[in-house]
């Protein structure tokens, strides 16, 4: 079990990083650029993420696009656009990965269409 000030810590730098991913909407980062802006290394964010947050760090960051995503779909924006603000270069890779945690399309996701719960 960490000790208290660890702990305090870590939740210290988890709290800065995720500031700082919500500050770069639709931004490709990595982990290196958001430990060099918490000054931090990488494997300490790394750690963070995992104990912390509960996720890897590519885990966190991936959920948070495609949720951002998904609102961004409910207000209208097509899905074209909505892969260009949430960092992916390709609309065919937002599609597959918005599918793979949505359990449907974007498109079909704009449209309404949700997965029943047993399907996801």
């Amino acid at each position: 079990m960490p000790r208290e000030y660890t702990r305090r810590h870590r939740e210290a730098l988890y709290a800065e990083a995720l500031a700082v991913i919500d500050s770069c909407d639709g931004e490709q980062l990595t982990v290196d650029e958001v430990a060099r802006q918490i000054a931090t290394s990488r494997r300490q964010l790394q750690r963070v993420f995992v104990e912390v947050g509960g996720l890897s760090f590519r885990e966190f960051v991936v959920t948070s696009r495609l949720r951002r995503a998904a609102q961004l779909l409910d207000e209208g924006v097509p899905a074209g656009e909505v892969a260009r603000r949430t960092g992916y270069g390709h609309a065919s890779h937002f599609a597959r990965a918005f599918r793979r945690v949505h359990g449907v399309s974007p498109s079909a996701y704009s449209r309404g269409v949700r997965p029943r719960p047993d399907e996801n």
